[in-house]
């Protein structure tokens, strides 16, 4: 197989003021309910209400209603809604690439990412390069995932991964405050955790010169969407976080940062709200933190764990390689190893594109 690479190192080269950016923009939405049935629309939009705090985070694990996602689902969520877009509009959704955000958040951080490897698959279909997670990959790291032990004292991976949907569930209301009955805003913490139900916006971004749609879930609204879709949305991303109290903890928190940062930023999300735990899983402080200051305050505090604009203008450059690189038909694979500062890119099939591509999606984009 034909393999080329692109290298993450030397860094430097990326340094200076960030390539043009474009601010994220919906411009379509879908939503899984709580079976994970999906349905075009906004039907599992939440609203943004603080938790009572203190808030254990450990109360309902043994009930909670966890998806399953080891099954591939492509792209195929993301392409109907594409479909639906393009029947409504009479237009064709132009973009160079078209993904997940977090296929894009993993390429974005890539520079600080040195620990997690990720592999994609990828095809190009008329001018628009389609990139999904490559299944097989995913299943394995979060078996490995599974396996690793724990330091004495500290909780499991499971509990931990629970925490941060119980925190969302606190959070979170079925319709704004106002229409909400009070015993509803405070009987949260005996609701039954259920992951399966996501609200997923699509958007329209742009990094230097790739033209990108970008779908991915979205926690949570602070408000109600603009009646103008020009306007932009004051979505809410949820994380929890342990509490700060070392100087170790803290470059700890400013690596998290990072994810938070890169995840938010390309769907323009403008604000996160992290509540603080202690080991034991109790929330104890909330704090708001806006998107765009995240990189500023991460370089004043000197500990050079990342660099925004390097991100941007990594990922500026490698999505302008990846354009001539992949060309129309096959289907390719981009692979990062951990540790590797190095992006391989080779093609895995000749002439298929591997179900990235929905048969509805190819039957309808080859019809019109």
């Amino acid at each position: 197989m034909n393999r080329t690479s692109f290298d993450i190192q030397p860094i430097g080269r990326f340094y200076g003021s960030s390539a043009a950016i474009r601010r994220p923009k919906e411009i379509a939405c879908f939503s899984y309910d709580d079976q994970h049935s999906f349905h075009l629309g906004d039907s599992s939009l939440r609203y943004y209400y603080p938790p009572q705090l203190p808030a254990d985070l450990n109360r309902g694990f043994d009930s909670f209603q966890k998806l399953n996602d080891a099954a591939d689902e492509h792209l195929d969520a993301l392409l109907d809604t594409i479909i639906a877009l393009e029947r409504e509009t009479g237009k064709k959704c132009e973009a160079d690439i078209i993904t997940w955000r977090g296929m894009m958040t993993k390429i974005l951080t890539a520079p600080f990412d040195h620990m997690n490897g990720f592999e994609m698959n990828a095809t190009c279909f008329q001018g628009t390069i389609f990139i999904e997670e490559n299944n097989a990959y995913k299943n394995e790291q979060k078996q490995i995932q599974k396996n690793q032990r724990m330091p004495p004292g500290m909780a499991s991976q499971d509990l931990m991964a629970y925490w941060g949907y119980k925190f969302e569930t606190i959070s979170v209301l079925d319709k704004p405050w106002d229409a909400t009955p009070r015993a509803e805003i405070e009987g949260r913490e005996d609701l039954v955790v259920n992951n399966n139900a996501q609200y997923c916006s699509v958007a329209r971004t742009g990094i230097g010169r790739a033209k990108l749609v970008l779908g991915g879930e979205v926690d949570t609204i602070w408000d109600c969407k603009p009646e103008h879709q020009e306007d932009p949305i004051n979505w809410v991303e949820l994380k929890t976080s342990a509490e700060i109290r070392t100087d170790r903890d803290m470059v700890k928190f400013e690596r998290k940062l990072l994810k938070f940062w890169a995840q938010s930023f390309l769907l323009g999300v403008p604000r996160i709200v992290v509540g603080f735990r202690d080991q034991d899983g109790i929330v104890r402080r909330l704090e708001e933190i806006e998107t765009a200051t995240i990189p500023s305050t991460v370089k004043k505090s000197g500990r050079g764990t990342w660099d925004g604009n390097i991100c941007i203008n990594f990922a500026a450059g490698f999505l302008e390689w990846l354009k001539s690189t992949i060309q129309e038909g096959g289907t390719w694979r981009l692979r990062k190893a951990e540790k590797s500062s190095v992006i391989e890119v080779y093609k895995v099939e000749e002439t298929s594109t591997g179900d990235i591509l929905s048969q509805a999606f190819l039957a309808w984009r080859t019809a019109t």
